[in-house]
This record gives structure tokens, C-alpha cells and sequence, in this order.
């Protein structure tokens, strides 16, 4: 209930700070950009912001399942899976949530996610790769990784801030493409021009990309996060030694709507670590080792 008031109160925030913009606009401008329409368009810029993300998230276990075939552990059937479940329950009552389901995925890389709408209604599942190579010491510090994330709500408050992001791209690239609609094309009919048009997908696609940059900042903070708190719940050693495995054997990444949520992903350099949702696993021993994670 907590989380959803937040949701509401931010977007209440969100479109103050809109409307805030759009007065801002029309004084330095002295063009009117307020109409009988904008206060539908804040509107469709909020149900269209939240609305892809909010269903995302929704259907985020399903579409987990069916993307990579997980097999969730309904009953144990082998010591391991024993062990897998056990070691899950007693993680998650130390971590304060309900134990999520666990699942098992074909891979030959060693990764791990979890996803889920909920604290309490989560997913965690790791790859065969992980569970064949890694020492039972690093697959328990994994599930405290994974485990952090579903009791910080990870997946719940990147879902908010990915809505309000949409919300602020959706709504300001049309009131840019009105402003230079106006101004640059002597735009004064009521109808929108060419020049909307052209306006509008361009400041969609830039203000999209800044947009993108701020998730996968907040994507790679939760993942030194996630790292704290994997090393509370089974030892920094543990989870220093679980990123070293990673490190010497890098997979394949996760599919795209996935690996904010992996243990793991792919290194990018230079400018595209901009947009990168993990940071180097370097980094992220670094950080453990100087106790700053």
C-alpha cells in the first residue's frame, strides 16, 4: 500500500513540475502553448508513461518464464534442489520477505535474475551454468544478491521511476515540437505542421536517450546495493568470490527486458557505459573489498 501511494504521489509531483515547465515556456517564449488540450496530453503522457510500465512489470514473471523456460522448483526433486530451497527460505526470512519461487533455466553461462511485481509474489532463478561451476558458498551469495533486490522492491522502483521518465519524454517532446512548430515554421493554425511532427520525434528520441541514461544509473546504484546486501546475508567473502567467478567466465547477457535484474551483464565501454545497467564486475569487487558497495 506503502509503494502505491508512492506511485501516486510521485506522478501528482510529476505533472506539477509539468505544468510548471509549460508556464516557464510561454513566459520566456510569450508564445501561448496552454490550451484546452494540454491538460488532456499530461493525462495521455501519464497513462502511457506508467501504463507500458506498470504492465511490464505485471506480467514481468511470465514473461521471464517464457522467455528463457524456466523450470520453477515446485517440489525437490534432487538434494541440490533441497538445498536451493532451503537455503531460499532461510535467506528470505532473514532478508524480512516471503520466500519468492526459485527456478531453475537451460544456459551454459552462469547468471541469475529476479523479477516479480512484488516483494512477495517474486521469481528468482539461476542458470544451470551457475549452479554446475559455482561452489554452493558463491550460489548462496548469489540468492542474497538476487534476494536484496526483491526486498529493496528494485523491480518496483525502477518500474516508477522508468513511468515518470516516460511521462516527462512523452509530454515535453510535444510541447517542443509545438514551441518550434510556432516559432521556426510560423506555424499559426490550430493544426499541427510538418514541423510538429519532425520537432516532436526528434526531441522524443534525444530526451528518450537522457532518459535511458538516468535508469541505467539508478540500474547499476541498486546493484552495488544488491551486492551490500548479498554480502550481509551470506558474507563478503562469499560474494566477492561468486564476482570473481563471474569475472573469469563471462556469459552471454540476459534478454534485454531481464538484465536490470541480473547478477550479471555484458561490459559495455566508453560512452555506451552511459547506458549500461550493471557496473563492471571490477567495480563492483572493488567496492566490497573497500566496504563502499
Amino acid at each position: 500500500m506503502k509503494r502505491i501511494f508512492l506511485v501516486c504521489c510521485t506522478n501528482i509531483a510529476v505533472l506539477a513540475l509539468l505544468y510548471l515547465v509549460l508556464f516557464v515556456l510561454e513566459s520566456v517564449s510569450g508564445i501561448r502553448l496552454s490550451g484546452p488540450g494540454n491538460a488532456g496530453l499530461l493525462v495521455f503522457s501519464a497513462v502511457f508513461g506508467f501504463g507500458g510500465a506498470l504492465i511490464s512489470l505485471a506480467l514481468s514473471k511470465w514473461i521471464a518464464k517464457r522467455t528463457l523456460g524456466v523450470r520453477v522448483i515446485e517440489r525437490a526433486r534432487s538434494e541440490p534442489e533441497v538445498w536451493l530451497l532451503t537455503t531460499v527460505g532461510r535467506l528470505a526470512g532473514r532478508a524480512g520477505i516471503r520466500a519468492p519461487e526459485v527456478g531453475i533455466y537451460v544456459s551454459d553461462d552462469m547468471n541469475a535474475f529476479a523479477t516479480g511485481p512484488r516483494r512477495n509474489s517474486a521469481l528468482i532463478a539461476l542458470s544451470e551454468g551457475l549452479l554446475r561451476r559455482m561452489s554452493r558458498p558463491e550460489i548462496e551469495a548469489v540468492l542474497g544478491h538476487e534476494l536484496s533486490h526483491v526486498a529493496n522492491g528494485d523491480m518496483v522502483t525502477l518500474t516508477l521511476l522508468q513511468g515518470v521518465l516516460n511521462t516527462f519524454v512523452i509530454f515535453m517532446a510535444r510541447i517542443i515540437g509545438s514551441l518550434i512548430d510556432r516559432v521556426l515554421f510560423k506555424n499559426d493554425r490550430e493544426d499541427a505542421g510538418l514541423g510538429f511532427f519532425l520537432a516532436t520525434m526528434a526531441a522524443q528520441i534525444l530526451l528518450g536517450l537522457f532518459a535511458s541514461m538516468i535508469v541505467s544509473w539508478f540500474s547499476r546504484y541498486r546493484e552495488f546495493r544488491a551486492d551490500r546486501g548479498g554480502a550481509a546475508l551470506a558474507g563478503t567473502a562469499g560474494m566477492i568470490c561468486a564476482l570473481e567467478a563471474l569475472q573469469r567466465e563471462s556469459g552471454e547477457a540476459l534478454p534485454a527486458q531481464l538484465q536490470a535484474f541480473g547478477i550479471d551483464s555484458s561490459a559495455a565501454g566508453g560512452f555506451l557505459r552511459l547506458f549500461a545497467s550493471h557496473p563492471t564486475l571490477a567495480q563492483r569487487i572493488a567496492a566490497l573489498r573497500n566496504g563502499s558497495a
